[in-house]
């Protein structure tokens, strides 16, 4: 990973070092996507990688594929990773996925960092990846379970946006600096419907059919016997090729659906949320 930078960058980089400076040994709550990424990347350019640990939640609503790329992209930042396995989907109020349904995800994770791992691994204090933009966003109530934690968010205090997560990201070359969102499996099931391991696994496997034909990114949301598909407005056509359109019916059905069908807003994050919410929203 190179760690050179110089411009905004290197004064954003700088903006993160003063918020984890003197927080060694730090422990990052890592998902692989590229806000977590980031903080992760910055850690170890601030206090180096002996003093940092990726802490990565795994669980039936962490995609395999996801997995795996986070172990992939800590390798190339030079981090090391301890798996923390989470039990959210034993909690009745996770279940059950209300709109609060994060806070109960985070909660999880934050509570069994703190019980099983801040003394194993020795660790002065425990940062997220909350960018600036998330903090502002109604929808993100697993910021309430890190406050009661107290958990550190260096990137959203230091007051970096989205798009700059991203253009630091990309000037110390992190693979994931593009990567498209990816919420967790249980973001795809409409609140008030149970969150259940074998719908998480119909949702992973039916998005596995999205990369498997090439689609730069895509989400399946679970309305019982109906997957409904969202894709970049730009890759809407392609699903309805002939040949393409059969692959994603069979494919699909065969993860455990009967009815597949394509949304033509496209991805809409916060889909499920935001209307609940009462916040206007479109994708």
């Amino acid at each position: 990973m190179t760690t050179d930078l110089v411009g905004e960058p290197l004064a954003l980089a700088d903006a993160v070092a003063a918020e984890v400076r003197g927080a060694a040994p730090l422990g990052v709550a890592y998902s692989g996507g590229v806000d977590s990424a980031l903080l992760l990347a910055l850690a170890v350019r601030t206090l180096g990688a002996e003093n940092v640990v990726a802490l990565l939640g795994v669980s039936p609503s962490l995609a395999r594929s996801e997995r795996a790329l986070a172990h992939e992209t800590a390798a190339f930042i030079g981090a090391r990773v301890v798996e923390i396995e989470t039990h959210e989907g034993e909690n009745p109020d996770y279940v059950k996925n209300g709109v609060d349904r994060c806070f109960f995800c985070k909660d999880e994770l934050f509570a069994r960092i703190s019980d099983e791992v801040v003394a194993e691994q020795g660790l002065a204090a425990v940062a997220y990846g909350e960018n600036a933009d998330d903090a502002r966003r109604p929808d993100r109530p697993g910021s309430q379970a890190a406050t009661n934690h107290r958990v550190l968010r260096p990137l959203s205090v230091a007051g970096l946006t989205k798009k700059q997560v991203r253009e630091v990201a990309r000037a110390l070359a992190l693979p994931v600096a593009d990567k498209p969102a990816a919420p967790c499996l249980a973001s795809r099931i409409p609140h008030g419907q149970e969150v259940t391991a074998e719908k998480l696994k119909q949702v992973e496997r039916a998005e596995e059919v999205l990369r498997e034909l090439g689609f730069s990114d895509g989400r399946v949301r679970h309305h019982g016997d109906i997957a409904r598909i969202e894709l970049p407005t730009a890759e809407i056509a392609r699903a309805g090729e002939e040949d393409v359109r059969r692959a994603l019916d069979d494919g699909i059905r065969e993860a455990g659906f009967r009815y597949v069908v394509v949304d033509l807003r496209g991805i809409q994050s916060g889909a499920f949320t935001l209307p609940l919410l009462a916040v206007g929203h479109r994708g």
